[in-house]
Formats: C-alpha cells, structure tokens, sequence
C-alpha cells in the first residue's frame, strides 16, 4: 500500500471520505484541521491511502514549528486523541514508519501520537491519561440511572436551584464562555486559548453543525458553560468552566446532563468526556459520576534523530502556575495569545 501526503484543506471531499470509517471522529475532519491551521499557523500533512469509497490508511497529523520547542509533526495538536484508520491490512509500525519517513525529509524532531486507547506492543508511552466514554444508544432514561447518586443529587439540587441552561448550535454563546474560562484557566495557574481560537471553532465547527455551546445562569448571570464537539454520531466534551463561587449550585453537573440529554434525543451513540491526568482527583471523582467506560490514553514519541521512542519528561507544576496565577486576566490571555502555538 502506498501512502500519501494530503492537505485536507485543499481536497475537496475529504471528510465524505470518513464516511464509512466508525473509528472517525470531529478531530478527523477538514473542520478540525482547520481551525488548528488558521488559529495557530501549524501546517497539516496526513499520510492517507484512499480508495474509491474512503480510507484505506489515514494519520491525521500537522507540522508544528516552535523557535521554542523546535520542528516536529504532531497526530494533533490540542486533541485528545486520534485513533489511525487502518482499514487496508497495513499495521500501526508500517504507518509510523511512513510518518517518520516523511518527518525525517521535513527535518522534524520527533513525531508524537495521540492515538487513543492501549499503543502496540513495544511502543513506550511518553504520557499516561485517562479517557471516558458514556454511551448514548439507550436513551436519556436509562443514561441517568446509571449516574452515580451523588450525580444525580446533584444535577436534582442545580433544578431545584433554579438554575437555567441554554444550549446553542450557534457561535453566540462563545463570548460568554470564554470569559469563563479564562477565569476557570486563571485558578488552575494556566493561561487561556487564544479567543482567535474559539473564533475559528465558531467559523468552521459550530456553524457548520459540528459542536454545541451549553450555558447555565442563575439570576441571569452566567456561572457555568461547556463547549461539545461532534461528528456523525460521536460526540466530545472538550472544554468546561465554572464561577467557583457559584460551585455550590453544581451548575457543571447540570450541564453535563443537559448536554447528554440532547445528544441522546438527537441519536448519538456516545459522548467522549475527554481526557484526564491520573493526578486530576476532582476532574476524575467528576467524570467517575457518569457511567461511563474508563479506559486508559497513551501518547507516545518518536525521536527522529536517534530513532527510539522516547519517555515523556513528566507535567511538571509549581512556580510557573502560581505566576499564571497571580496574574490579571488581561496579562493571563497575552501570556496565551503568546505562547499556546508553541505547546501544541
């Protein structure tokens, strides 16, 4: 099988192509690839094998030059995770023995995959995660008698708070949230996306059907709100934030219900609640509430210029999140704005 270079913003077609492909999600599209070209500047080049019906063969993955992490492709930046269709009887080592083929001809570093579930036997992982899937097929009923009952306490407690949520296919919600999350990226120590970011996710996913903007208020002040992607019948949380002073209405909880109650009217078969680090104890007591299926997430790395998989240096938190911290806002999104491209 040969595979070849593709830009998927100059091929017409190309997420028709994903069409009969069930391990495709929103992160496989042209749409996706997109926004991370026009809000970060990186430079997509997946390796494909297509037939006359689809993919026989596809990494998704882009090229991301950093004056401060250096050249190197990346199977995709700010995702959490792209599985590699491999529908043509070519194995995983052949498709990265393609990719880092073509790194090396780029002069990258290293390639990093992110291609969800358990890696291939001998491939060391670079970092650890844990990823949730709740599935949909049975309906809402059946859905929330799987929550745990503190979860279900505390959707009760939001209703019963009077707490209203909106949700909008539309780019009109995303001013709001994003005033939310950079208050919610504030109290974590880290800067916010670029808003030229969530622009484009607008421009290229919400208005194009793809993904979901769920808020909550309470005496009509915004205090929670999520950001959902989706494709075909997949689904993904991708981004939430909260006003800590209002968590004891558990806005986010309700939230989160609301949103896998559309899903499951509008026949999705399941929501990804994302990726979590092992050490995240609250973000994974939260998702842990949902019935969802826990899985294990690897990356992995590959060096280039010594050829080996190589051990990702572990996160590392202190004097930086703290600066972040202390930071105002409108430093905290400059600091973004700044260095987001980079980390990609």
């Amino acid at each position: 099988m040969t595979l070849e270079v593709f830009n998927p913003l100059e091929f017409s077609g190309w997420d028709g192509l994903l069409a009969g492909r069930p391990e495709a999600t929103v992160f496989h599209t042209a749409s996706w690839v997109r926004v991370l070209h026009e809000a970060y500047g990186y430079r997509p080049c997946c390796l494909a094998a297509i037939e006359q019906h689809g993919f026989s063969a596809l990494l998704a993955c882009m090229e991301v030059r950093s004056m401060l992490t250096g050249t190197r492709g990346v199977s995709l930046p700010f995702t959490d995770s792209c599985e590699p269709i491999l529908a043509g009887g070519m194995d995983f080592h052949e498709l990265i023995e393609a990719v880092a083929d073509y790194g090396r001809k780029a002069a990258w570093r290293s390639v990093e995959l992110r291609i969800g579930g358990t890696l291939p036997a001998g491939i060391p992982a670079s970092a650890h995660y844990y990823h949730h899937t709740l599935d949909l097929t049975e309906g809402e009923t059946e859905v929330f008698k799987g929550l745990r009952e503190s979860t279900r306490r505390n959707i009760r407690n939001s209703q019963k708070q009077a707490v209203q949520v909106t949700l909008e296919t539309s780019e009109k919600a995303l001013p709001g949230f994003y005033g939310l999350n950079c208050m919610t990226r504030k109290r974590h120590g880290l800067p916010p996306q670029p808003y030229s970011f969530f622009e484009k996710l607008g421009t290229h996913l919400l208005t194009k059907g793809r993904g979901l903007v769920v808020s909550a208020f309470h005496d009509e002040e915004l205090i929670a709100g999520a950001v959902f992607l989706h494709f075909r019948d997949r689904a993904v949380y991708k981004y939430g934030a909260s006003k800590i002073e209002h968590q004891h209405l558990r806005a986010n909880n309700l939230v989160m219900w609301e949103a896998i109650r559309w899903y499951a009217r509008h026949g999705f078969k399941n929501l990804s609640l994302g990726r979590t680090e092992p050490e995240n104890a609250g973000l994974l007591q939260f998702k842990r509430g949902w019935g969802a299926t826990e899985e294990s997430l690897s990356y992995a790395r590959y060096d280039l210029r010594h050829s080996v998989y190589v051990k990702g240096a572990p996160r590392v938190t202190g004097l930086h999140n703290r600066l972040f911290a202390a930071m105002p806002i409108p430093l905290l999104r400059l600091a973004g704005e700044l260095l987001y491209r980079h980390v990609g």
